[in-house]
């Protein structure tokens, strides 16, 4: 988990189906996002390109950093 002030917008790249991609997320997205990856067994970067793959596959499509910042609301909300 991220010592630092969870607000600060952290830039990442990723890749994604073999492309690299930058991402800015805040870094308690950033921490939340790596825990679920972990979980699941998964590494960051396929846990993305998963994300990307719903949200080009709807018919709204949201920028990615959205969509990753809903899946992981989403992801804490079944926890409670």
């Amino acid at each position: 988990m991220s010592t630092g002030d969870p607000h600060i917008i952290r830039k990442r790249s990723v890749r994604i189906a073999g492309h690299r991609t930058s991402l800015s997320l805040e870094a308690a997205f950033w921490d939340q996002l790596k825990s679920i990856a972990a979980a699941r067994g998964l590494s960051l970067n396929k846990l993305v390109q998963e994300i990307d793959g719903a949200r080009t596959s709807q018919a709204t499509r949201a920028n990615l950093s959205s969509a990753i910042r809903i899946y992981v609301l989403r992801s804490l909300m079944k926890e409670v």
